[in-house]
């Protein structure tokens, strides 16, 4: 252990190192102050909200102002409202979706607040190694009792866009194979299709369906599908040029009986 002595402003300190002093002589250097438009913040203030630039103060105060109108208007449209939001939450249905911010879950379903539990990620994936979504199914199935589980892709999706693309994508490389994956098992079907808008499209289409057997696949679906009839889960997809989710006709029980002929987690025959 050394000591080493710094001047800084004319000041003196000193202090325990593990490097030899003559290598902790030197200025100091201070953080440089950030200048955006009129205003000026040293970068130690950054969760200060009097500091942050007029535009970005502007969104978040619009922010707090449309929650009050909603919550207002909520109120006004059922007093009960939030004391029966604040009870707790016994939804019908699971969404498994594209993180895609056009696509609010329960807007586009003609749902409220509770009446939807929520996963999304980029490209509507289940894949078993991720913590994340498994935790959400078996939550959703095991402790909400969850009737549906619905997997929603859309067309246009850029995840599937990005997949197909000849490119190292850096830590998106992982996530994507998933749907690279899918691509191979209909690789056939696929490369038949000439137009490349439609090829996408196809793809998105059978990513979902693909990723809805994988919800089947699971220990919780399974049990609790043998014990209670539910939850059934399904397979839809959204189109933006309409607004309409489209139903992708996934026979549950059909997959549910070809899967349990590997993937049977119920511990029965």
């Amino acid at each position: 252990m050394y000591k080493a002595t710094v001047r800084r402003a004319g000041q003196k300190i000193t202090g325990p190192h593990t490097r030899p002093a003559d290598h902790l002589v030197k200025p100091c250097k201070l953080l440089p102050i950030k200048v955006v438009g009129r205003r000026s913040y040293c970068s130690t203030n950054k969760n200060n909200m009097s500091d942050m630039p007029d535009y970005l103060r502007a969104n978040h105060d619009k922010i707090f102002d449309n929650n009050k109108k909603w919550a207002s208007e909520k109120a006004q449209k059922d007093p009960d409202f939030f004391t029966k939001l604040s009870s707790g939450q016994k939804p019908d249905y699971l969404y498994i979706g594209c993180a895609d911010s056009r696509i609010p879950s329960n807007e586009i379903m003609g749902l409220d607040a509770g009446e939807v539990f929520t996963h999304r990620n980029i490209a509507n994936l289940v894949c078993n190694t991720d913590l994340n979504v498994m935790s959400v199914i078996n939550y959703a199935v095991r402790h909400l009792a969850v009737k549906h589980i619905v997997v929603v892709g859309h067309y246009s999706c850029g995840g599937v866009k990005a997949a197909m693309t000849p490119a190292d994508l850096g830590i998106l490389n992982p996530w994507l194979r998933n749907i690279r994956d899918v691509y191979r098992l209909h690789e056939q079907e696929l490369d038949a299709i000439q137009d490349q808008d439609q090829k996408y499209n196809r793809l998105a289409e059978l990513n979902v369906l693909e990723q809805a057997r994988n919800v089947v696949k699971t220990a919780a679906v399974q049990q609790s599908y043998a014990k209670n009839s539910y939850p059934i889960v399904h397979a839809w997809i959204f189109d933006f040029k309409d607004g309409l989710l489209k139903d992708l006709k996934l026979d549950f029980e059909k997959q549910l009986h070809d899967i349990q002929k590997i993937y049977n987690l119920t511990g029965g025959d």
